[in-house]
């Protein structure tokens, strides 16, 4: 919407024929600030919207534009004091992990919790989850818990601020997603938590790999190896680590971990103690060794890519809500595209990333749009480089996306 008011705004003005230092004058607002707003690197008052609204004859077109706007920052506003309230309690866990508090389990929520994730919007998610980690934490300062139930309380604790973890960086703050993590981390070492422990590396890798960090990144992998023997941590991180090597340009490497990853899942007799964001499915591991291999220039690995993202989607689309993960259903199909891309099919990567377009805007993680930009500046370089149809799909994905 913040978008929408600027364009709007600079196509009336240019319409009415009027210059910015035109608008100025009449307004009483600088020309810097104009600009500003039209390029949207500052959101105008309601006295600004107004007056522009009159002098440029929106007939209050502008106006409700910009109260659309206004209520779409108030709610940004609302998610950005929430991630910074859930960043500071993450940060005093480390302080509560000294002590000795306990509470009766409560497993169910954060079972309900973290099967929601995959079918619901980060924001509402991080809301819900903030929430129901505030209440045990008070619960924790209070001493209001029975003895005994420690790990049930400091594991409940950590697997909250791993679906904290996650929302965050769907909403686009990696740095409040690594400080969720942390406290994940800190609550899963303190009960000795082997699974949790193997989940939150496996996190902390994918966040760094968000960021751009592969030795980190890998760091992190290797560090969770020694914790991946319950559940299906083993393939996850095994994935992590594909990942990992695809990124710092090791083909053979990423291959070898991926094949280990799938042995590994064919020889564990284990099961999840907690589904949904913490299960491994067998349709994310074609997810995550998709996403991996379109990082290689190969022949072979944009075709195994794309092999691996087509059974991602076919799996999930098979699959009930509680075990369908949206999120990573959607950029799948970006993966799809980008492999095709890779193999020189434009038609073929338009196809693949075409519902990923019409996503509602709440649906669009952060991940969409950096792996879009990236689709995106692929069809400007070789071979697409030139190609009306690549520009044109270029034009299309930035207007819808």
């Amino acid at each position: 919407m913040r978008t929408t008011f600027s364009s709007l705004l600079q196509e009336l003005r240019t319409s009415r024929r009027q210059s910015l230092a035109d608008l100025a004058g009449t307004i009483h607002f600088s020309r810097g600030y104009i600009g500003n707003v039209e390029h949207g690197t500052k959101f105008p008052t309601r006295q600004f919207a107004e007056l522009a609204d009159k002098a440029l004859q929106g007939h209050g077109v502008l106006l409700g534009a910009w109260r659309l706007a206004e209520e779409e920052e108030r709610e940004a506003e609302r998610t950005r004091r929430l991630l910074a309230a859930s960043v500071r309690e993450s940060d005093a866990l480390g302080l509560l992990c000294a002590s000795q508090p306990d509470i009766a389990g409560v497993s169910d929520s954060v079972r309900a919790l973290a099967v929601a994730y995959l079918g619901t919007p980060p924001a509402p998610i991080l809301a819900q989850a903030t929430q129901v980690r505030s209440g045990l934490v008070d619960r924790i300062k209070k001493g209001g818990v029975h003895a005994g139930d420690e790990k049930d309380l400091f594991l409940a604790v950590g697997q909250l601020s791993g679906v904290l973890s996650y929302a965050a960086l769907d909403l686009g703050s990696p740095t409040a997603a690594l400080a969720h993590a942390r406290a994940a981390w800190m609550c899963a070492d303190r009960v000795g938590d082997n699974e949790l422990r193997a989940w939150t590396r496996g996190t902390q890798s994918l966040i760094s790999r968000f960021q751009g960090d592969y030795e980190r990144a890998l760091q992190f992998i290797q560090s969770g190896q020694q914790y991946a023997t319950l559940g299906t941590s083993g393939p996850r991180i095994l994935c992590g680590l594909a990942q990992c090597m695809a990124n710092l340009g090791n083909s053979n490497e990423a291959n070898k971990a991926l094949n280990a990853a799938e042995s590994a899942r064919a020889e564990s007799r284990n099961t999840d103690s907690m589904p949904g964001l913490f299960e491994f499915s067998q349709a994310k591991q074609h997810y995550y060794a998709g996403s991996s291999l379109i990082w290689l220039d190969g022949r072979e690995d944009a075709e195994r890519a794309e092999r691996e993202a087509s059974l991602a989607i076919a799996m999930w689309e098979g699959e009930p809500p509680e075990t369908r993960s949206l999120d990573d259903e959607a950029l799948a199909h970006i993966y799809l595209g980008t492999a095709r891309l890779q193999l020189g099919e434009l038609d073929g990567g338009m196809s693949a990333i075409r519902p990923i377009l019409d996503l509602p805007e709440e649906r669009k993680i952060s991940w969409i749009g950096k792996r879009l930009d990236r689709f995106s500046d692929m069809l400007t370089n070789p071979p697409f480089h030139g190609s009306s149809l690549a520009r044109d799909a270029v034009e299309e994905i930035r207007a819808l996306a």
